[in-house]
């Protein structure tokens, strides 16, 4: 089951990642974030 939750937490972290990514540089602005935050976002190791 180890294996199943980890693919899945890698399959989430990749689709946010993706989404982020066809943001504008205008939109990630207005939300506080540059293209070098995306995985760490998408990973969740970005705090605010």
């Amino acid at each position: 089951m180890k294996f199943f939750s980890k693919a899945r937490t890698w399959m989430k972290t990749r689709q946010t990642a993706q989404e982020l990514a066809n943001l504008s540089n205008e939109t990630l602005a207005d939300i506080g974030l540059t293209r070098f935050d995306i995985d760490n976002v998408a990973r969740g190791l970005r705090t605010r």
